[in-house]
């Protein structure tokens, strides 16, 4: 049976310990060194918000989204590009010196004042490949428990919804069909956290490409047309649940989920949005000519 240490053996534990010897020198090193790497690899994978915060870039096929990353990319001219097949992400740094920014300063490597790194994920606008762009908008706000393709669903910050505004009235009910689907989404991830940890707000810009062309509409057009296809899908999509023939309970219930913004109102607006923490803008510029400075301001404004 083993004896009860004595008083008198602390004394010669504490002795060796503090007695310099190559065996103590040797551990207390050891602690030294390793406590600081083990305690950074614990919070590292302890914290949530690991991953960059990241832009998300969606819209319809042919509205210029993959030519904007690429000149945001290159910080110079766009390129004529091919359709995206896949997602893909590239990671950009935005200043938050005021005389830093365009696009093409914050691009330079010298670039003045303090400066923030983020993704901007660029997604395929084709009807049967946009579940791309839905699975990044999945998540509740609760760090860590959703992920995407490019990270953590929490660190999406906005959303870039390109268009054709010189084609939008061919391809109006395609656009905002898109688009409502979207909102919706960001509508649901919202309304989740209400029960749970809000989610941080993200808001969208639309941004009404191709103004370079005689035909584009205007940004103010192209809010009105959109908030009236976008009410009319409303309406659309309400009218069939009440023709599906299931009972009034369900019907009430699947009706409020696909209901974008105000419940029951006779009209759709941007503004309904902000109940639910989304602020709309839309922005005209133009990628070929590189006029995207506000769309490049208000991504600053997100990270």
């Amino acid at each position: 049976m083993a004896s009860t240490p004595t008083m008198e053996d602390l004394k010669r534990a504490l002795e060796y310990i503090f007695t310099p010897s190559t065996p103590v020198i040797t551990v207390g090193l050891l602690i030294v060194f390793l406590a600081p790497v083990l305690v950074h690899l614990y919070i590292t994978r302890q914290t949530p918000y690991t991953s960059l915060p990241f832009i998300l870039l969606a819209g319809p096929s042919g509205g210029g989204k993959t030519s904007l990353l690429t000149l945001l990319e290159r910080g110079d001219t766009a390129v004529k590009t091919h359709t995206s097949q896949t997602a893909h992400a590239v990671e950009l740094t935005v200043s938050t010196d005021a005389g830093a920014r365009t696009f093409r300063e914050a691009a330079r490597d010298d670039a003045p004042g303090s400066h923030k790194k983020f993704h901007l994920v660029d997604t395929p606008g084709h009807g049967k490949l946009r579940g791309a762009a839905m699975a990044q908008l999945v998540g509740d706000g609760k760090a860590g428990k959703t992920k995407t393709q490019f990270g953590d669903a929490a660190m999406l910050r906005g959303v870039l919804y390109v268009l054709d505004a010189a084609t939008l009235d061919d391809s109006l009910a395609d656009v905002a069909t898109y688009l409502y689907e979207v909102l919706l989404a960001l509508q649901k991830r919202a309304g989740a956290g209400r029960t749970s940890r809000s989610p941080n707000a993200v808001h969208v810009l639309i941004g009404a490409n191709k103004l370079d062309l005689f035909t584009a509409l205007p940004a103010a057009f192209v809010r009105s047309n959109l908030e009236a296809e976008l009410g009319r899908i409303r309406q659309s999509r309400s009218k069939g649940l009440l023709d599906s023939g299931i009972n009034t309970e369900e019907v009430g219930s699947e009706e409020q989920d696909s209901w974008l913004g105000e419940y029951g109102s006779e009209k759709f607006t941007f503004d309904q949005m902000k109940e639910f923490d989304i602020q709309v803008d839309v922005i005209g510029g133009s990628v070929l000519e590189g006029n995207v400075d506000k769309w490049w301001d208000w991504i600053g404004g997100r990270i």
